[in-house]
C-alpha cells in the first residue's frame, strides 16, 4: 500500500506549481503564514514547513517583517548574463574561456558515507540463501526485473518520479552508460558539458567521436546567454552541486534547462550524483520530474551512497527513448552481476538503503549546524 503523502509536501507542491505556472508571479507576495493555515485548514508548523522548502529550492525567499516573496522567474530563460560574456570552445586550444567559479569541497567523500560492511555482508548472506540457483541464471539486458521494479518504487518516494520498470537501464557504473548515451542519441550530436565538469564526462563522450562544447557555470547554473548562444543537440548537466565547482543549479535555472530542451530536438542528460545527500529536508526536484515532454535522461549511482567499488549505475529512459533503446541496443547484456543486483534489490525492497541514507543526511546536517554556530 502507497503511504500518504505528507500535508506539508502537497501543500508545497501546490505552492509550488501555482508559481511555476505563474499564477504567482515572480515577485508578488505569498499569503502569510496564518492565512495559508486559514485557507488550507493546514497546521501552522505544516505551513511553515512547506514555506521552508519552497525557500530552500529557491521558488520563494523570505523577507524581514515583510513575509515571503515569489523569486521563481521564468522569464528569465534565455536572458543575457549579468556582465559576463562566456567564451565557448569545441575542446581547441586557445580559446576564450571566463573565469571558473571558485571550487567549493564536496562535503563527505570518506568512507563513513558509504553503507557498513556488517550491513553489506548481511545482506549478502540474505541474497544467497534466498535466492540460491537464481543467482546463476542470466540477467535481462537492462537489469534483473526486480531491481528495476525497486528502483522505480523508490524514485517514486524519494524523487517524484513516476516511472516504469520498463524505463531503467541498470549498467556498471556512470561511465558505461555515457556511452550507451551516444549510441542511443547518436554520435551526430554536439554535447554540451558545463564547465568545469567533472574530467571523465568529457573524456568519455570524445571517445565516443562525439563533439564537445563547454559552457561555463555561474553561481547558479550554465550562464544563460552560453546556453542560448549554443547549438548543442545534448545538454549534460549536474544540477545539484556540480563538480569541482560546488554549484547547485537554481529552481529557475532548472526551469530554464527544461525550456531549452523543449525547444527544438535537443536531450538533457541528468548526472545527479549524490543528491541523496542533500541537506535539505527534502531533496531538489529532479529536472526529469520537472520535464513534461520526455527530454531528459536521468542517469545515478550506488558509488558514493553504498561503495565505489560497487560499480553499479542507472538511466531512466522517457518511454520514447526506451522503445527506441529496446529496439536499438536491446541486444547489449547488463554487466552487473545477478548478485550484486540481488543485493541491491534487497537494500532497496528492505528500507536498509533509505535508512543509511537519511542516517548520513541527519550527520551532515547536524555537522553543518554545529559549524555554522561555531562561527
Amino acid at each position: 500500500m502507497r503511504k500518504e503523502k505528507p500535508e506539508y509536501l502537497k501543500l508545497y507542491e501546490q505552492l509550488r506549481a501555482e508559481i511555476t505556472e505563474g499564477i504567482r508571479p515572480y515577485g508578488s507576495r505569498l499569503p502569510s503564514r496564518r492565512q495559508l493555515s486559514q485557507e488550507s485548514g493546514r497546521s501552522a508548523v505544516t505551513v511553515e514547513h512547506s514555506l521552508d522548502l519552497l525557500c530552500q529550492e529557491g521558488y520563494a525567499e523570505p523577507r524581514a517583517r515583510s513575509g515571503f516573496y515569489v523569486s521563481y522567474r521564468a522569464a528569465d530563460v534565455f536572458s543575457p548574463a549579468v556582465s559576463q560574456t562566456p567564451g565557448r570552445h569545441a575542446g581547441g586550444t586557445g580559446s576564450a574561456r571566463t573565469e571558473r567559479p571558485s571550487a567549493v569541497p564536496l562535503p563527505g567523500g570518506s568512507e563513513e558515507e558509504g553503507i557498513t560492511f556488517y550491513l553489506l555482508a548481511r545482506a549478502v548472506r540474505r541474497v544467497l540463501a534466498e535466492q540460491g540457483e537464481t543467482l546463476l541464471q542470466r540477467s535481462e539486458g537492462r537489469g534483473i526485473r526486480p531491481l528495476r521494479e525497486a528502483l522505480a518504487a523508490y524514485l517514486g518516494r524519494n524523487r517524484g518520479m513516476r516511472v516504469t520498470p520498463d524505463q531503467i537501464v541498470v549498467g556498471a557504473g556512470a561511465e558505461y552508460l555515457y556511452g550507451l548515451v551516444v549510441e542511443l542519441l547518436g554520435d551526430h550530436r554536439r554535447f554540451a558539458l558545463e564547465d568545469p565538469s567533472y574530467e571523465k564526462i568529457e573524456a568519455v563522450y570524445r571517445a565516443k567521436g562525439v563533439e564537445c562544447e563547454m559552457l561555463p557555470l555561474g553561481p547558479d547554473g550554465i550562464l544563460s546567454s552560453a546556453l542560448t548562444a549554443s547549438d548543442a543537440g545534448v545538454l549534460h548537466i549536474s544540477p545539484f552541486r556540480s563538480f569541482p565547482s560546488g554549484v547547485t543549479a537554481s529552481a529557475s535555472k532548472r526551469g530554464e534547462y527544461v525550456r531549452w530542451a523543449g525547444s527544438g530536438d535537443r536531450y538533457i542528460v541528468e548526472d545527479d550524483f549524490e543528491s541523496e545527500f542533500s541537506l535539505l529536508r527534502k531533496p531538489e526536484d529532479t529536472v526529469f520530474s520537472l520535464s513534461r515532454e520526455g527530454r531528459v535522461i536521468y542517469l545515478n549511482t550506488f558509488s558514493r551512497t553504498i561503495s565505489p567499488a560497487l560499480r553499479v549505475g542507472y538511466m531512466v529512459l522517457p518511454e520514447q527513448l526506451a522503445a527506441r533503446f529496446r529496439m536499438t541496443l536491446g541486444f547489449y547484456s547488463c554487466t552487473v552481476p545477478v548478485l550484486e543486483q540481488y543485493v541491491l534489490t534487497y537494500l532497496l525492497e528492505s528500507g536498509e538503503f533509505e535508512r543509511h541514507v537519511n542516517r548520513i543526511r541527519r550527520r551532515n546536517r547536524r555537522m553543518t549546524e554545529t559549524a555554522g554556530e561555531q562561527q
